[in-house]
């Protein structure tokens, strides 16, 4: 068995209807690492709230590595107003949160959706305004612990929304 290196790995370039939505996220290595997952499961584009650090940031950029000039971002300033135009553009808000009506993650079909918004909350105070979101996941947890990291609940999450849409 030979490790691979960066250089032995072809991956097939794909994209998938999926853009996500950070909603206050305000670390720096949680803005470097939404790029990086982003870019690695085939997102189309990261909207980032106005007072979330800079892509400039250098721990961002350390974060990111290559992928911020790969993935197209927006920063925006009204978050109802980012939702309503998403929406108009055909897009399911579907909120990564637990919520007394959450579906687990392994039992939403993201099939039936055309185009996805994945959006994220604070770790603090997770979803400003819950009331913007068509429906919320939640990923089945089985430890003591109620919640996990932001970037690792994204990254969970698209590996399931990749792997439900690539099998269609």
């Amino acid at each position: 068995m030979k490790q691979l290196t960066h250089y032995d790995i072809e991956n097939p370039q794909k994209k998938f209807p999926v853009t996500i939505v950070c909603d206050a996220i305000r670390t720096p290595e949680n803005i470097g690492m939404c790029f990086r997952i982003a870019e690695s499961f085939g997102v189309e584009k990261i909207y980032l709230h106005h007072n979330s650090p800079d892509i400039e940031n250098r721990i961002v950029k350390k974060t990111a590595r290559n992928t911020l000039e790969q993935i197209p971002h927006e920063y925006y300033t009204n978050f109802s107003d980012t939702i309503r135009q998403l929406r108009a553009e055909g897009n399911s808000i579907i909120g990564i949160e637990i919520t007394d009506n959450s579906i687990a993650l392994q039992d939403f079909d993201f099939n039936k959706h055309q185009k996805i918004v994945l959006l994220l909350g604070s770790e603090r105070n997770g979803i400003t305004e819950i009331d913007q979101v068509d429906q919320t996941i939640a990923i089945p947890m089985f430890g003591r612990n109620s919640s996990m990291n932001v970037i690792h609940s994204l990254a969970i999450t698209l590996y399931e929304v990749t792997n439900q849409l690539n099998s269609k």
